[in-house]
C-alpha cells in the first residue's frame, strides 16, 4: 500500500476530492460524510488557523451522549503542545482521572477532604515579591481586588443579596490593614478579619465615619460583622476558614479542582467552592502572564473547561457575572475555555432576567458551538441563536433518539452517542463522529457509579463461601451432637434466613 498526495496521484487515481474539513487543531474525529479527519480546538483554531475571533467553545446536547469525553480529547491533545488545562470545579468529577495520567495536581476540595483560604494571595503574591518595583505593586493591588471580591462574594452566598458598598469599604481597610502586619510568607485567615473589626484601628474606622464614637462604629461594621461569623459558623466555614490545604503549582502541567465531595442538595457550599476555585485558577493565570512579561517565564496558555454549567449557574447569581466577564475578557487574558450544558432552557431557569440574558450571552459569543442529540424544538430555539438549516436541524435532532430495543439482552448506544455539529458564525455545520481510544475509555468513564466492580464481587463471593463452608462444620457439629444434649450449644443463628 503507497499513500501519496492528490497532486502526486492524480493520474492513476482521478476521483479524488477535497472534503474541505479543517486539519488545524486537535484531531475529533471523521467528517460523518466525506470520512476525512477533522481537528479543531478554541486556541487553535483563534491563533492559527484565525476561523474564530474568541477562544471558547459552547457544547449543548443531551446526557450521556459524549459531550465530555469530546472536551476531554480537547484537553488532552491541548496539553501535548503546552497548553495547560485548569478544570476549576470538577463536580462528578470527569477530568481528576485524566489530569493525574498528564502528570498534573488534582486537588480536592470538601468538608473534611480540603479547604481553600479565600484571603491568600496565592500566586499572584509570590510573583508580585519575585517582580518588585512598580509591576509587582500593580501585581498587589490587583490581587487585593482579587481577594476582595472573593470575601464579598462569600458574603453575598451566606446573605442571599450583595454587600452595601460601606461594608465593601470596610472590609478593604481591614484587608489593607492585615496585610500590612501580617508576617511575609503566612497569609491572613477569615477570623483575623473579625478581630480586627473587633479592635477598630483607625484606618477602619475612619471609613466609618464614626467620628470617635464606638456606638457609631458599631452601627456600621456590625452588620458585616455578623456576616462573616455566618460563614465560619455556618456551612461554609469547615472549607474557607484555614489555611489553604494544597496550593496550585504555577507549573504544574493540568490542574484539576475536584469537587465533586460536596452534596447536590448543598447549593451554597458549591457556589462558594466554585467562586473560590475560579478566584484561585484565574490569579494563577494572571501570575504567570505577569512573571512572562517582566521576563522571569516562559509564555503558557491555558484550557479552562466548565462542565454541568447549569449546576454553578444556579447555584449563585456571582457565578454568572464571573463567567460572563471570563466570555468577555479570555482573549487579554491568554486563554481559552469550554462551557458544556444540556439545553439553552438551563439558562433560563436562574432567577433573575439580568442573569438569563447573561447566560444567553455565553452562546452568542462563543467563538464555536458544538452541537451533540437534541430535541426539535430546542435546535429550533438554538437556531434563532447560531443560524441553524433545516438540515442540520433535522440531523442533530435525530440524534437524540433513544437506543432500540435489545431483543438479545445486547447494550445498545443510542444513535447520538459520539456524533456532533460544530458551528461557527454563519458557516454551514461541520457534522464529526468520535470514536474514542481504550485508554480515553479507561480514564473517562461517567458512568462509574454503574460499572459493576468485578474485585469487589469476586470478594463478597468468597467472603460468602467462607460463611457458607463455617455454617455447614458448625450444623455438621451440632447435628452429631444432637440439638440440647449435654455440654453443647446449637448455632442457630446460623441457619436464620
Amino acid at each position: 500500500m503507497w499513500r501519496a498526495t492528490t497532486v502526486q496521484a492524480c493520474g492513476m487515481w482521478p476521483f479524488a476530492a477535497g472534503s474541505g474539513s479543517p486539519m488545524t487543531g486537535v484531531p475529533l474525529g471523521q467528517h460523518l460524510f466525506t470520512g476525512a479527519t477533522v481537528c479543531g480546538d478554541p486556541l487553535n483554531w483563534f491563533t492559527r488557523a484565525r476561523y474564530i475571533s474568541n477562544p471558547s467553545l459552547f457544547m449543548l446536547g443531551m446526557p450521556g451522549l459524549g459531550k465530555s469525553t469530546l472536551v476531554n480529547r480537547m484537553l488532552i491533545g491541548l496539553a501535548a503542545t503546552g497548553v495547560v488545562p485548569l478544570v476549576l470545579g470538577d463536580l462528578k468529577p470527569d477530568y481528576a482521572d485524566t489530569v493525574r495520567a498528564l502528570g498534573g495536581q488534582v486537588i480536592s476540595i470538601g468538608r473534611g477532604r480540603g479547604g481553600i483560604n479565600v484571603l491568600d494571595p496565592g500566586a499572584m503574591g509570590a510573583a508580585a515579591v519575585k517582580i518588585g518595583g512598580e509591576a509587582g505593586e500593580v501585581l498587589k493591588a490587583e490581587a487585593h481586588g482579587r481577594v476582595l471580591n472573593m470575601v464579598a462574594a462569600l458574603i453575598t452566598i451566606v446573605r442571599g443579596r450583595p454587600m452595601d458598598d460601606h461594608e465593601q469599604s470596610v472590609l478593604s481597610a481591614v484587608l489593607h490593614h492585615l496585610r500590612e502586619r501580617t508576617p511575609v510568607g503566612r497569609a491572613a485567615l477569615l477570623p483575623d478579619v473579625l478581630r480586627i473589626l473587633t479592635e477598630g484601628p483607625p484606618r477602619v474606622r475612619a471609613v466609618t465615619l464614626d467620628r470617635g464614637d464606638d456606638t457609631r462604629y458599631r452601627d456600621a461594621v456590625d452588620p458585616l460583622h455578623r456576616s462573616l461569623l455566618g460563614i465560619l459558623d455556618g456551612p461554609l466555614g469547615d472549607t474557607f476558614a484555614s489555611e489553604t490545604s494544597t496550593r496550585i503549582d504555577p507549573d504544574a502541567p493540568a490542574v484539576c479542582i475536584d469537587i465533586s465531595g460536596i452534596g447536590e442538595a448543598d447549593t451554597q457550599l458549591t457556589a462558594a467552592a466554585m467562586l473560590a476555585a475560579w478566584s484561585d485558577g484565574l490569579g494563577t493565570v494572571a501570575a504567570s502572564h505577569a512573571l512572562a512579561d517582566a521576563g522571569l517565564a516562559p509564555r503558557r496558555w491555558f484550557f479552562t473547561v466548565l462542565d454541568e454549567l447549569w449546576r454553578p449557574l444556579r447555584a449563585a447569581s456571582g457565578i454568572v457575572d464571573r463567567i460572563d466577564a471570563l466570555t468577555r475578557l479570555n482573549r487579554s487574558l491568554g486563554l481559552g475555555d469550554a462551557k458544556i450544558t444540556h439545553t439553552l432552557k438551563d439558562a433560563e431557569a436562574l432567577g433573575t432576567d439580568a442573569d438569563r440574558a447573561k447566560a444567553r450571552g455565553f452562546v452568542e459569543r462563543a467563538g464555536m458551538v458544538v452541537c451533540a442529540g437534541l430535541p426539535k424544538t430546542e435546535m429550533e430555539d438554538l437556531g434563532k441563536v447560531v443560524g441553524l438549516s433545516r438540515r442540520e436541524i433535522e440531523l442533530v435532532s435525530s440524534w437524540s433518539s433513544p437506543p432500540g430495543w435489545g431483543v438479545n439482552g445486547e447494550n445498545e448506544e443510542p444513535p447520538g452517542r459520539g456524533r456532533f455539529l460544530i458551528k461557527v458564525g454563519g458557516r454551514p455545520g461541520i457534522p464529526i463522529k468520535v470514536a474514542i481510544t481504550d485508554a480515553e475509555r479507561r480514564l473517562h468513564n461517567t458512568n462509574t457509579r454503574w460499572t459493576p466492580n468485578e474485585e469487589a464481587a469476586e470478594q463478597a463471593v468468597e467472603q460468602a463461601a467462607a460463611q457458607v463452608a463455617r455454617a455447614a462444620q458448625d450444623g455438621t457439629h451440632a447435628f452429631h451432637e444432637g440439638p440440647g444434649a449435654p455440654g453443647t450449644e446449637t448455632p442457630a443463628g446460623r441457619w436464620t434466613a
